[in-house]
């Protein structure tokens, strides 16, 4: 079976499928344009996918002979599920391994934000450190702050639990189904989500994205939320509004913004709210950690390898392709 990486991944993932006796190909300048990805999808039976490159209606269409996708995410917001259904096309995923790493990230973006730590190291690294001053661009503490929750799953729980055990913070949330173990564990509580923006002092997303939630967080939103609120969004751009974002920052309708992803990502060299003091950008590393991504490489290749033995994928972003 032939398998096209389009980018490199962790050698774990590379030697597994070697093992399994199957024919890689992974392209030296993994720099590709969309008309060469596609060539390269449509000589192969199988997908290991590194990005954000759309599986949409027309790849299906002019990749015909493609069977399996196995993505190196967790998020599968870029592959059109219903076409992939109607050709029985299985599509894989990464969960859990990197719900460590990317916790860790919103837990330093709100910490960041909170202590306006990114506008400072640039004060330092220009040369300007400055005179005391007793009143200059303050921080807020967050001891015993309110922490919402949009999207507790697993990555949620543990941003959640991090905010608990440091700074004792009361967890809301709000998502599909109630969490029970959040319930019993952290004494979280489930909230509608004008309760969830209402009363956060700290907005941390961690939903899977879809299009129908597009620019969610915009200005009638920011506008409700507390005027000491931080925004935190590690999950997709799509979810927020930047412009209104930005507006929102700039008149004092929330206090700050941690962002690991953009909407536009990659984000704009010129956005304004890069010079703001309460935010912090991150390039969407929430999985950059070694531990994380040898995990992403290790459950995209069991995906693949399963679906060349004709088994089913044990990380599958649609398992209803199997009830078919």
């Amino acid at each position: 079976m032939k398998v096209f990486i389009n980018k490199r991944i962790p050698e774990t993932g590379i030697t597994m499928l070697k093992e399994a006796g199957l024919e890689i190909t992974i392209p030296e300048n993994d720099d590709l344009s969309h008309e060469e990805w596609l060539q390269y999808c449509k000589n192969t039976d199988a997908i290991l996918n590194v990005g954000a490159n759309a599986f949409d209606q027309e790849f299906f269409k002019q990749c015909t002979n493609v069977k399996a996708i196995a993505l190196f995410s967790v998020g599968f917001d870029h592959v059109d599920i219903k076409e992939a259904n109607k050709r029985n096309i299985p599509v894989g995923n990464t969960p859990d391994v990197l719900s460590g790493a990317t916790s860790d990230v919103a837990f330093l973006l709100m910490q960041s934000v909170s202590r306006r730590a990114s506008f400072y190291f640039k004060k330092v690294k220009d040369g300007n450190w400055g005179n005391f001053d007793p009143l200059y661009e303050l921080g807020q503490e967050l001891y015993d702050k309110t922490l919402g929750i949009f999207g507790l799953g697993r990555i949620g729980f543990e941003m959640a639990e991090k905010c608990k055990k440091a700074f004792g913070m009361n967890i809301i949330y709000h998502n599909r189904n109630h969490n029970e173990e959040a319930g019993k564990e952290l004494d979280a509580k489930y909230v509608s989500f004008d309760e969830l923006i209402e009363q956060s002092d700290v907005l941390s997303i961690h939903a899977n994205f879809k299009p129908e939630q597009s620019n969610l967080f915009n200005a009638s939103v920011f506008e409700r939320m507390r005027k000491n609120a931080i925004f935190v969004n590690t999950a997709r751009g799509g979810f927020h509004n930047q412009k209104d974002l930005y507006h929102a920052l700039v008149s004092g309708q929330i206090w700050g913004a941690g962002l690991d992803v953009t909407n536009p990502e990659p984000i704009e060299d010129n956005d304004p709210i890069l010079e703001l003091s309460n935010v912090c950008v991150l390039p969407h590393i929430g999985s950059a950690t070694i531990e994380a991504r040898n995990g992403m490489a290790r459950l995209a290749a069991e995906n693949i390898i399963a679906f060349s033995k004709g088994e089913k994928m044990p990380h599958i972003a649609n398992p209803e392709v199997y009830e078919i």
